[in-house]
């Protein structure tokens, strides 16, 4: 079981209060990214770069692009418009919010058929019902508690093709004190890197790869943000 399941940060958390939190949100970059949408490209890059180093670690990968990826907690689909698009034949969306849903749902990406199924719904409550090359999850993990962080993961494991992934892009604590830390203002967790790599593990999946995203101003005070890639513990490790 998710350590600490009755009293740590995760605790906290209440989905009802994110998604009143994000509907208040103005469905722009600037809102998606909490005013800074100046990281937006290096961000972009960054993923790329990543997903990019991930192919030649996997042999298997196919060359051009993957079939089918899934954008989770998508928001208005900042990172399908500028990197998964690009990365995959099609992406599905998981995001709860409906007025952010609603943005891609009209956008141009939807009516050129590089967006696929929308599923307006929490990533708790989302199960997949298709088979996913690349199960993308940024800055959308936090809302979720331990439990229900390791029970999606192990629903997400299920949905990989023989050479799928799954990554997770999330900002990670500074706590001196080495614990997570929970956010009133969106109902949200930030864990720390040790944290994470435990509840991957209870979840059935080995690190492929991480690394941390580079470029961000120092300026801005952000959290460090990591990726961690993903696959089923039959697997195997790569690096």
């Amino acid at each position: 079981m998710a350590d600490n399941a009755a009293t740590g940060p995760d605790a906290q958390i209440d989905h009802a209060s994110s998604i009143r939190y994000w509907s208040s949100v103005s469905p722009n970059v600037n809102g998606m990214l909490g005013g800074f949408p100046q990281i937006s490209r290096i961000d972009l890059r960054g993923s790329a770069n990543f997903l990019a180093k991930l192919r030649r670690l996997i042999p298997s990968i196919s060359s051009g692009k993957l079939p089918l990826g899934v954008d989770c907690g998508a928001g208005i689909g900042r990172v399908t418009d500028g990197f998964l698009s690009n990365a995959c034949e099609v992406v599905d969306i998981v995001e709860p919010v409906e007025s952010f849903a609603r943005v891609i749902r009209d956008g141009p990406l939807k009516q050129q058929g590089k967006v696929g199924d929308i599923y307006v719904t929490g990533l708790e409550q989302w199960t997949p019902s298709k088979t996913y090359d690349l199960i993308w999850n940024q800055w959308c993990v936090g809302h979720l508690t331990d439990a229900q962080l390791v029970a999606y993961l192990v629903r997400c494991k299920d949905a990989l093709s023989e050479s799928g992934l799954i990554v997770i892009k999330e900002n990670v604590s500074t706590d001196a004190d080495g614990e997570d830390i929970y956010d009133e203002v969106d109902s949200s967790v930030t864990r720390t890197d040790g944290k994470f790599k435990r509840l991957f593990k209870e979840a059935g999946l080995s690190l492929t790869k991480t690394e941390e995203q580079l470029g961000f101003p120092k300026s801005l005070g952000l959290f460090p943000v990591m990726f961690y890639a993903l696959r089923p513990h039959s697997a195997g490790v790569i690096s």
